[in-house]
């Protein structure tokens, strides 16, 4: 899957799902603090992602995913 449409995907789940103002979707945007993504919001995106892109998040595995950017690039490693 290339990264424009992954970007893309998510964006439109963070703004149809967790009602995220387009305008904090940005890559540099911190997951938790910038855009207010918390933990229980992370069981959701487990699915998501899932039923999204075909894999399911290992949880341990986001521990250095802080960013937006980060989040994206997981996803981006996890389908190629």
């Amino acid at each position: 899957m290339k990264r424009e449409e992954i970007d893309a995907k998510v964006k439109e789940f963070l703004v149809s799902e967790f009602e995220i103002e387009e305008s904090l979707i940005k890559p540099e945007a911190r997951l938790r603090e910038d855009i207010g993504i918390d933990s229980l919001d992370f069981v959701d995106i487990i699915v998501i992602v899932d039923r999204t892109f075909g894999f399911r998040i290992v949880p341990e595995e986001l521990k250095t995913v802080v960013t937006l950017k980060d989040f994206c690039d997981y996803i981006e490693r996890k389908t190629n």
